[in-house]
């Protein structure tokens, strides 16, 4: 069997080039008996919308591209019967066109794809738009086409059963995402010397609420408040700062998994986050605070005396030196649950 790798657009600030580079040999290493290939498209030099993930002109060149790629595949005979096709966004066009070739020439293939967020949620930017009629129709038909559809958390699974009424759960896998890579990658920002630094380690977006942040920083002159993505870091500029952090920050109503809050929690960092989306899944009570505190802007003034009081006490206990042991006993614990491809690994590896 061989396994064909449908990748996301890799941009710099992103996860999406160490996914590239990561998640081939991970899938190789947990399925060694298989064959790994790589669906290319050309690698996209735009920078991504803003606030967004991805150029919302660009990526569809971008898929277009691979959709051509499989499609001379198939042509030249390579695929073959019982070959698993892995799309890294399950919000991909080509997923339909797959089947379509997959059903009409009579080459039966698994599909599984990774579910990161879609008009079924209220806050992402398909959430947003006018009408999402069509959006939820065509969600709804790649739900149908994937053979395994997969969720980072509980959340998103129940989210997404909701709004588009799914009640068989027989093509969803809860798994988490693949990226065990990342402990050992941040290995070397792990022991840095802390100081008054909080970060906000998100896009620059609506649903990120970055303006609470910016109020925030009002009430601790002490400490340095710094959005990342207001300036164009490197990655090693970024990691960097991870590591001199006492704090990561979310005011977000909308995310997948938070990346961002793990990145910091294994520099040592300590995760600050709303009691809502996946956090709820993932992280302690001492580290969120109640989500009405941030779920619109006028109820953060209502209650900012209170998040500001509960962040003095997250930012007291992350100065003391027992929060190292904690936070690496944590960030094991929350990477073994939701950091990890393992239930990925098998879904790929299971035969058509």
């Amino acid at each position: 069997m061989t396994i064909h790798i449908v990748g996301l657009e890799q941009h710099q600030q992103r996860y999406t080039v160490e996914w590239a580079h990561y998640l081939p040999q991970q899938i190789r290493h947990a399925l060694p008996n298989e064959q790994v290939c790589i669906i290319e498209g050309t690698a996209n030099r735009q920078e991504t919308t803003p606030g967004a993930f991805l150029n919302f002109a660009a990526t569809n060149i971008f898929k277009s591209q691979q959709i051509a790629e499989i499609a001379d595949l198939f042509e030249r005979q390579v695929v073959k019967a019982g070959d698993c096709f892995l799309f890294t966004d399950a919000w991909h066009y080509g997923i339909t066109a797959l089947r379509y070739m997959s059903d009409l020439l009579q080459i039966p293939v698994r599909t599984v794809a990774l579910w990161h967020a879609a008009s079924h949620d209220p806050h992402d930017f398909l959430g947003r738009i006018p009408d999402v009629t069509w959006a939820r129709h065509f969600e709804r038909s790649l739900f149908e086409a994937i053979d395994v559809n997969v969720f980072a958390t509980q959340f998103h699974v129940d989210l997404f059963k909701s709004v588009h009424q799914v009640q068989d759960d027989s093509r969803i896998l809860r798994a988490g995402w693949p990226m065990e890579y990342m402990p050992g990658m941040l290995a070397t920002y792990q022991n840095r010397q802390k100081r008054k630094l909080v970060l906000f380690p998100h896009r620059i977006a609506p649903e990120k609420q970055v303006d609470i942040f910016r109020d925030l920083a009002t009430e601790f002159p002490d400490y340095e408040f710094r959005v990342c993505q207001e300036q164009k870091l490197t990655k090693p500029e970024y990691h960097t700062l991870l590591g001199e952090a006492v704090a990561v920050f979310s005011a977000s109503l909308q995310e997948t998994l938070g990346i961002g809050l793990w990145e910091g929690l294994v520099c040592g960092a300590i995760p600050i986050a709303p009691n809502r989306l996946s956090y709820s899944e993932m992280y302690p009570e001492d580290c969120l605070y109640p989500s009405e505190w941030t779920s619109n802007w006028d109820n953060y003034l209502r209650h900012k005396s209170q998040l500001v009081a509960f962040l003095r006490v997250a930012l007291s206990r992350a100065e003391v030196g027992r929060w190292r042991i904690e936070a690496r006993n944590l960030a094991i614990n929350v990477g073994d649950r939701f950091f990890d491809g393992g239930k990925l690994y098998h879904a790929l590896g299971m035969k058509a």
